[in-house]
């Protein structure tokens, strides 16, 4: 979704809504009120009530942004385009595909240190 000029997201799995306002360029608040007009948008909650946005609706923030901003949609027209590139981006009864890791100790290992590291990082937000 992240177009060229996108600015470039942190390795990270979960954002604050400070982080997610300063990445896409706008307030806070503006982003409360886009995850009441689009329904993709859902961030989830921690204990303490705090937004936790996930990557994919950083993503998806930022193309609600180019379409708002750039393109100059209304609201309406960006749920209609954003519901259009949705529909063409899940094709219909394609099988999915399946994952193709080299089975070299290396890369599991990194893998798993890089989980790891996102756990820990959850965690830490969580807490």
């Amino acid at each position: 979704m992240a177009g060229a000029g996108s600015p470039e997201l942190p390795d990270k799995l979960y954002f604050k809504i400070g982080e997610v306002a300063k990445i896409v360029g706008v307030k806070p608040y503006v982003l409360r009120y886009w995850e009441t007009e689009f329904p993709a948008i859902r961030p989830g909650k921690t204990r303490s009530k705090h937004r936790l946005y996930r990557r994919r609706d950083v993503e998806a923030l930022l193309e609600i942004k180019r379409l708002l901003h750039n393109e100059r949609y209304t609201i309406e027209g960006a749920k209609r385009r954003l519901k259009s590139l949705a529909a063409k981006a899940v094709p219909a009864a394609e099988p999915r595909p399946q994952l193709a890791l080299p089975l070299g100790e290396r890369t599991y290992r990194n893998a798993l240190v890089r989980v790891r590291k996102d756990l820990q990082a959850l965690y830490e937000l969580l807490r």
